[in-house]
């Protein structure tokens, strides 16, 4: 049986460890191959800074799931805010995979401000400033967990009034896209490359989906 509940510091460790191996095949599973980077970015900033927004998913005393949420954007540090942070805090341009990402990241925008294209970036609304990140192991895919952690979050949100609540996954996710449909989020706006990121060779495109209460 799968228990969700708030996260508490004595699941630091094994949450830590879980970002590891959580989303294991997914397009997102790594952006640039440097998992103590993308940790602080994904998972860290919302234990230190967000931790009664940050709910786990526990069977048989082991986490198999988490759901990193934060109830207003002006409250947290945006994510290109993050990313920068930690491309200095520990050097990426000077690690070979991470600089690579980098630079290919830089080509990518170059090339789409040339064709009068858009890239991914922040998203600010007021109408939806909650934001949320989940991840489950794939043992636990189909087991309740990402549902039982959504539902959590939604109490969360309804109990702070919260207007609404935005993510960002990737368009090519399909998994991921049908998977927030059905808990009640709508596609809005367009679908711009995100740069650097590639999947099974291809580029990948940021998609913005939305919930209202």
């Amino acid at each position: 049986m799968t228990e969700i509940r708030t996260f508490t510091e004595a699941d630091r460790a094994a949450l830590r460890e879980l970002f590891g191996r959580a989303g294991e095949g997914a397009p997102t599973a790594s952006m640039w191959g440097h998992e103590e980077s993308e940790a602080a970015i994904y998972l860290e900033a919302y234990m230190d800074l967000e931790p009664e927004s940050l709910f786990v998913a526990e069977a048989d005393g082991v986490l198999v799931g988490y759901l990193a949420g934060n109830l207003h954007h002006a409250n947290f540090p945006r994510e290109s805010e993050r990313v920068a942070l930690a491309v200095r805090r520990y050097r990426l341009l000077l690690r070979p995979r991470p600089a690579a990402f980098l630079v290919r990241s830089a080509l990518d925008i170059g090339r789409a401000a040339l064709r009068g294209e858009r890239t991914a970036s922040d998203f600010t609304d007021e109408r939806w400033p909650a934001h949320l990140h989940i991840n489950v192991a794939p043992s636990a895919r189909g087991t309740g967990a990402s549902d039982g952690l959504m539902a959590a979050w939604f109490r969360r949100l309804r109990e702070n009034g919260s207007p609404g609540c935005h993510l960002l996954t990737l368009a090519e996710n399909i998994r991921a896209v049908r998977f927030f449909g059905r808990m009640g989020f709508v596609p809005y706006g367009d679908t711009p490359l995100v740069p650097g990121l590639r999947h099974q060779g291809g580029r990948v495109h940021q998609r913005t989906m939305v919930w209202s209460p």
